[in-house]
């Protein structure tokens, strides 16, 4: 992966750290990846000053430019996709034909960011004085501040930074201590590409470390105007405290507890499919993957049997194999609560269909789980209440449209629900009761670069992706103008 990968880039510039390691291992093996030197306070507020002085080169350098920078780093992207999507592989657990699906998923927001870009303008309402003219000025908000998650290491950083160079911001990345080492490679990527194009020396920057020091010192400093972060709704409360008393904007995606309702009137077999794309990528470890699986109770037992077909043919194994399609979860935590979750349910009175349990996998880790279905399953169940996080289906039933409602909403999460049906007026009925920022409507995979990406309730605030994400990176400026008749 090459020497550079273990330092944080900062100003333009690879360094060193200064701080307790961050230690990277591969789920799948347990192999030690690297050590990265983390950052101090002192390095942190070093990267904040770097971050702001790149904000006001940014602020200067011209559209076209700009446009220029974000399209060539997405074809950067797609040039580079053996080498990303392995060390994307290795450090998260990703199979690699996903890794290479989240490379190309990364690459298209800096395609629809560009294309914004150019179509972005501003305004001149008509004025209702005749000696004035109201102007409307778009204007980049300045050093933005990034904090990413393990599960979507290169695409949560794409989805955050594409639009902000696009809008004439600086960025400043701190990815999860579980996965730095794709975004180091990119900004080896992106310190080629910025040089050939002239950008701001620190127009976008990596950090590595101890995630409360890092964070408390790149939203301290005076200059830094939004933070957008993608993670637990628990530390997205707490970043949003950091933010309130300077009043720093704030876009957070946060937890999930998507719920994926089948009616009696739909394709079975095509629920089926979608269902196998939102529940099993990435192991079920998405905020939109489906947890909460409501089926209607005639059709309950059909369905279920045909999502445990295509259940039973999934291949546990290794990430690095073309044929595997469930790698390990990414660390022993993760283990845990899906054991926890399964363990509750089973209690509580679930039955385990199929899976259940960890997978041995020869010469590998033990992190390994089972793609598993649980029936009989209750609101009150760990399993319903929280975002498993792996993949496992909890199944439970209902009656009528009405009852279906108030399941998928009865939790505090609104990132991403599901509905299945041929009836177009149920579609559209359910689709707006449903409480959530993200519907898959006969989709089970609904996140595309260029719509607004974003969750209710305690899923968070703010949206990225399409025009809606690069308007998240500008202030409006009004301007009055008196002329003479």
């Amino acid at each position: 992966m090459g020497p550079t990968m273990t330092k944080h880039y900062i100003g333009g510039a690879f360094v060193d750290g200064d701080a307790a390691a961050i230690v990277v291992r591969n789920p799948a093996t347990d192999a030690v990846l690297a050590e990265i030197p983390g950052a101090s306070a002192a390095l942190a507020a070093r990267a904040a000053e770097a971050n702001a002085q790149a904000a006001r080169g940014m602020r200067a350098f011209p559209l076209l430019k700009r446009v220029e920078l974000v399209r060539r780093l997405g074809a950067a992207i797609r040039a580079d996709v053996a080498r990303l999507s392995v060390a994307l592989m290795q450090e998260s657990g990703k199979p690699i034909a996903e890794a290479r699906t989240e490379v190309e998923y990364s690459a298209s927001f800096f395609d629809n960011a560009a294309a914004a870009a150019e179509m972005a303008s501003g305004e001149l309402p008509a004025s209702r004085v005749a000696d004035r003219r109201v102007l409307v000025l778009r204007e980049p908000i300045g050093a933005t501040v990034a904090i990413t998650p393990w599960n979507f290491p290169l695409a949560m950083i794409a989805r955050k930074l594409a639009p902000a160079l696009a809008a004439g911001c600086s960025q400043m990345v701190k990815p999860a201590e579980e996965t730095p080492l794709t975004a180091l490679l990119f900004a080896e990527i992106f310190d080629r590409v910025a040089r050939d194009c002239g950008a701001p020396a620190g127009a976008f920057g990596v950090i590595v470390g101890d995630p409360p020091t890092v964070a408390r010192e790149l939203l301290a400093h005076p200059a830094t105007r939004k933070l957008t972060f993608t993670g637990s709704t628990e530390v997205g409360r707490i970043l949003a405290a950091q933010c309130a008393p300077r009043l720093i904007k704030t876009a957070l995606e946060l937890g999930g507890n998507a719920p994926f309702v089948v009616f009696a009137d739909a394709d079975l077999d095509r629920a089926a499919d979608q269902a196998m794309l939102t529940k099993f990528r990435f192991m079920g470890q998405t905020c939109i993957s489906a947890n909460r699986f409501l089926l209607q109770k005639s059709i309950a037992q059909d369905f279920v049997e045909r999502l445990e077909s295509r259940m039973r043919a999934l291949v546990v194994g290794d990430p690095a194999s073309e044929s595997t399609r469930i790698g390990p979860l990414v660390n022993d935590a993760a283990l845990a609560k899906v054991e926890e979750h399964v363990r509750n349910a089973v209690a509580g009175g679930a039955r385990v269909r199929v899976g259940g349990s960890r997978v041995a996998v020869a010469g590998l880790s033990s992190r390994f789980f089972a793609p598993t279905i649980l029936e009989n399953c209750a609101p009150t169940m760990q399993c319903a209440c929280e975002e498993t996080f792996g993949p496992v289906v909890a199944a439970m039933t209902f009656e009528t449209e009405q009852e279906a409602i108030a399941l998928a909403n009865a939790v505090p999460f609104g990132l991403a629900g599901y509905v299945m049906t041929q009836d177009a007026d149920r579609l559209l009925r359910v689709a707006e009761a449903l409480e959530f920022g993200v519907i898959g409507a006969n989709d089970g995979a609904p996140s595309t670069a260029e719509a607004p990406f974003g969750g209710r309730k305690d899923s968070g605030l703010g949206r990225e992706g399409g025009h809606h994400g690069l308007d998240a990176y500008v202030d409006l400026k009004y301007v009055s103008l008196r002329v003479r008749a």
